[in-house]
């Protein structure tokens, strides 16, 4: 691999140039003179060296570096450089506000845009920085085995204190699709997120991308080939590395961006001078605050339908700000930083290859996409088994019964109270006779209250250390909901280990199938500790982002507080992951099936261990309708197992927004109906017979879809996809799917337009190019006890070249429509998966209008561990053409052998057929509607042999 300097800006060109040629053939690498350099890696059959195109391009937003070379402490004599327009400013004191002389004594540039003091963190900057603010200068550029390393020398500080003046710099062009860079302090090790992420050990062949370099100020320029797109730029404004402040600004290649969970509001962000906050807090779902989970990852769309993702491994508290030039800017507290950029070129391979990094998504049981119902308030044992057999007898499916803190003695874990739960274990074994399951609440903090000896959990967590403690090596203890807690510490294998014991242990009591950990941010009722905290620079940083609360310790531990791998400072954003990973382990030992964990603390690589809920949502018709990009933006972030409260949790619902949520909740991957002690019941029976009839036709829908549900989450798990997803991950080069976030996908196949407004009969939707058929129109056949059939109904076909469409729907109607070119697997309905698990199949075949379809169903037994390695596992594809239905059989084994076809539906045969075959054998009892141009087939095919269905 060569690098070479772009021509020189000075008088002797030729001669700097022909110096540089010779020094660097003779070397083998480029060696920095006193000229800057802006240098690109190229890529071809051999390690020459060329010229590098385009390099005097400056960078959006300023103007490229100066052709003089700058000595220490130049940028301080030399005036600042202050003509920037408005947009492309770079803020200059992100810490406070300041006034003109204090913005003038940091070197930075005074300019007000209002009249009243400007608030800290938001909008335009009226303090910032000039072009020529001084950086970092970049050193002794090389090869490397994957890339490049290099040194990067500071040689003025900044205004925040500790600055590192030496860094390294490494770049490792891992594969074709894949950059990543770190910039790090080589004297001094310094905190890293603990995930494992891929090796690279070799240079990638083709890449997609080319890396430029600027000497000074340096900077990092990667663009796409061949059309030499930017898509970072981080020479727009100064790097800064401080021991407590890291601060890398870069250009957007367009407006349209997505990510940097978790949020509420639009599935796009705003470029208007917004900021996102990345720090775990409990907190109420609500627009521009930190919420319960992080994760440092983007994605932005560029013209013509490609795009690009930029992944910051850094877990500390951060800000990331967003400016309308379009720019971007990370500022974060500590660590190092570690950045990957995924060129996709789709946004579905952007999603891929950062799954790649972070873990692809567990694979949950079968019966963890059936209905979930729980309620914060079933005091005793009697209202459990009362709520279980009222929707058994007014026909609800219900697959999981949850238990909120009612069923702990004092709110403690692994404990149950013996008055209201006595017979507990007996309950739950009944739910498991019935083909149900059991999930119930489990905290993180352990009561600290009592006498020694009086509460297992805490005398053994104590005797073998495994608490995070204070500044005294003591236990930190704060206040949750059993009174005085400790936190356990889940970077410690000591504690992975403890915590398995206690899930034993009280499995042994109580054989519950799943755990729901809440209050992992984690929660702490006071702030920092019952003893307050230390005043020192981890509690007191000299940057801290717009958390809620103001200070780092609001509403959880003190900063300071010690873990086994480092700093709560550092490690805070971990804790909901490492519960989950600790739980999903223990599940996994003491049930030895599938463990199934849903968390409300989230960061970077959860859905490789567990799902989410969405936390403490208002029964509102706003929070209805944030769901769907909340939804939407955790599939991006790779956790597909996501649901938000259906009903709403804080507040009274109202029928109409119950019916509402109920329809599009039978589209969230996770669906579960949970309420507050001081809100009134929403359980489906509770409301009239024409709202119950409502909500059974949306769960029967659901449970119709589960085959087609669960073959996504498997390819999720096995590939990488995405199971709910926006419409531009489909359809990425049409513009008007970019900002849809009222609407959502299944796959590939189904387009789910809800209603969100109330007092609506209708709704409008965005339909992609291509036809589109009303799922309604498929009748679904009802099997088992499941006493609501789908009845065929619904409008006609859509065909869309892109447009808007108003549809009906009253309100016992959710849209749901059927893409052209797909066939989605359905199956009898039943009040549990058990038994819906036996009932025959169908399938909904939507052809083209030149006669195709496609589609595929993975099975197995919904539960065990390990069936890819093992082969468990049933996999067919089906392929409608020439009028002809055929399976195809990739693995059939026991798992799936079984299964039944009892009907094809095909919907788009635009002429009536004379003549239908099932495997060569005549079909007497065929329908077809002219009008609709729906042939209905019933079969009774074996799953498991290859099959053909035909007309003529």
């Amino acid at each position: 691999m060569g690098v070479r300097r772009p021509p020189c800006s000075r008088p002797l060109v030729g001669v700097c140039a022909l110096l540089c040629l010779a020094t660097a053939a003779l070397l083998g690498h480029i060696l920095l003179h006193e000229v800057p350099v802006v240098s690109q890696v190229l890529r071809g059959p051999s390690p020459g060296l060329e010229t590098t195109p385009g390099a005097q391009q400056p960078a959006a937003g300023r103007p490229g570096p100066q052709h003089t070379q700058e000595r220490p402490g130049q940028h301080r004599a030399a005036p600042p450089q202050c003509d920037v327009s408005p947009n492309n400013r770079f803020d200059c004191a992100p810490d406070m506000p300041i006034t003109q002389k204090e913005c003038e004594a940091r070197g930075c540039c005074y300019a007000p845009t209002q009249q009243r003091p400007q608030e800290p963190l938001k909008g335009q900057p009226w303090c910032f920085f000039p072009t020529n603010y001084p950086s970092y200068r970049l050193k002794d550029l090389r090869p490397s085995d994957t890339g490049y390393t290099a040194t990067l020398i500071r040689a003025t500080p900044t205004f925040l204190p500790e600055d590192i003046l030496l860094l390294q710099l490494d770049v490792l062009m891992e594969t074709d699709s894949r950059l990543h860079f770190t910039i790090k302090d080589p004297a001094n090790k310094r905190y890293e997120v603990p995930l494992e992420v891929p090796q690279a050990h070799s240079q990638p062949s083709s890449p997609l991308y080319s890396v430029e370099f600027w000497e000074e100020p340096f900077g990092v320029i990667v663009r796409r080939k061949p059309d030499g797109l930017v898509l970072l730029n981080t020479t727009v404004a100064p790097l800064i590395f401080a021991d407590q402040f890291l601060h890398l600004s870069t250009s957007l290649a367009s407006h349209y961006i997505t990510g940097l969970g978790e949020r509420l509001g639009p599935l796009m962000l705003s470029t208007d001078w917004s900021r996102v906050t990345l720090w775990n807090r409990d907190q109420p779902p609500m627009p521009g605050a930190n919420l319960y989970g992080s994760h440092p990852f983007y994605m932005v769309l560029e013209d013509g339908g490609s795009a690009h993702g930029v992944f910051l491994m850094n877990s500390n508290a951060m800000d990331v700000v967003l400016q309308p030039s379009p720019a971007l800017t990370w500022r974060s507290t500590g660590g190092i930083l570690d950045v990957y950029v995924f060129l996709g070129p789709e946004p579905k391979s952007v999603v891929q290859q950062y799954l790649d990094i972070v873990g692809f998504p567990f694979m949950p049981p079968y019966w963890g996409l059936g209905f979930h119902l729980c309620r914060w308030g079933y005091s005793s044992t009697a209202i459990v088994r009362q709520v279980v057999e009222n929707m058994t007898q007014a026909g609800f499916p219900l697959d999981v019964q949850w238990n909120d803190l009612d069923y702990m003695d004092g709110r403690r874990d692994f404990t149950f109270n013996k008055e209201g739960f006595a017979d507990f274990p007996d309950t739950v074994r009944e739910l498991h006779q019935g083909g149900r399951r059991y999930v119930m609440i489990v905290d993180p903090a352990i009561s600290s209250e009592g006498p020694a000896g009086s509460y297992r959990p805490y005398d053994e967590g104590l005797r073998r250390g495994v608490f995070i403690t204070n500044a005294t090596g003591q236990p930190l203890i704060g206040k949750v909901w059993p009174g005085s807690t400790a936190f356990p510490d889940f970077t410690n294998p000591e504690t992975l280990n403890w915590w398995q014991d206690m899930v034993a242990e009280f499995h042994a009591q109580v054989p519950f199938d799943g755990m729901w950990i809440d209050m992992n941010e984690p929660s702490n009722f006071v702030k920092g500790s019952e003893h307050g905290c230390p005043n020192n620079h981890l509690e007191n940083p000299p940057y801290v982002p717009g958390v809620a609360g103001g200070t780092l310790q609001a509403a959880t531990v003190c900063a300071s507080s010690s873990q086994f791998l480092s700093t709560h400072y550092n490690l805070h954003n971990l804790y909901g992951l490492t519960e989950a990973i600790a739980s999903s382990r223990a599940l996994e030992k003491v049930r030895g099936t599938r463990p199934f964990v849903i968390s409300r603390s989230t960061f970077s690589g959860h859905g490789r261990y567990a799902g989410h809920w969405t936390g403490d949502v208002w029964s509102s018709w706003e929070q209805l309708a944030h769901s769907v990009p909340e939804i939407l933006q955790f599939s991006l972030l790779g956790v597909p197992l996501v649901g938000a409260d259906v009903c709403g949790f804080l507040g009274n619902t109202s029928e109409e927004l119950c019916v509402r949520w109920t329809q599009l909740g039978a589209f969230y991957p996770f669906m579960r109906n949970h309420n507050d002690l001081h809100s009134l019941p929403q359980e489906p029976y509770r409301f009239s017979q024409p709202a119950q009839q409502a909500m059974r036709r949306a769960l029967a829908l659901r449970y119709a879809l589960l085959p087609y549900l669960y073959t996504l989450f498997h390819r999720a798990h096995a590939h990488g996809d995405t199971v709910a997803r926006p419409l531009f991950l489909e359809f990425p080069a049409d513009p008007g799917t970019w900002l849809v976030d009222r609407q959502l996908l299944w796959g590939e196949a189904l387009l789910v337009t809800p209603v969100l407004d109330p007092g609506k009969d209708k709704v409008t939707g965005y339909f992609p190019s291509g036809t589109w058929y009303d799922l309604q129109m498929v009748p679904t056949d009802t099997f088992g006890s499941c006493p609501l059939p789908l009845p065929a109904r619904g409008g006609p076909a859509i065909h869309s070249e892109g447009q808007w469409v108003t549809l009906p729907a009253p309100l016992d109607t959710i849209n749901v429509h059927l893409r052209a070119g797909y066939i989605v697997p359905l199956q009898g309905t039943a009040l549990t998966t058990t038994e819906s698990r036996r009932q025959p199949l169908e399938l909904a075949v939507a052809l083209t209008p030149g006669g195709e379809a496609w589609g595929e169903l993975f099975w197995d037994d919904g539960e065990s561990l390990g069936v890819l390695e093992r082969g468990a596992y049933t996999e067919l594809s089906f392929v409608a053409q020439n009028n002809t239905v055929v399976s195809q059989l990739v693995r059939v084994t026991r798992e799936g052998a079984g299964l039944k076809l009892r009907k094809a539906t095909v919907l788009g045969v635009a002429t009536a057929p004379h003549q239908v075959f099932a495997n060569g054998v005549p079909v007497l009892d065929f329908t077809y509607n002219s009008d609709s141009q729906l042939l209905a087939i019933p079969v009774s095919l074996s799953m498991g042999e290859q099959f053909r269905i035909s007309w003529a």
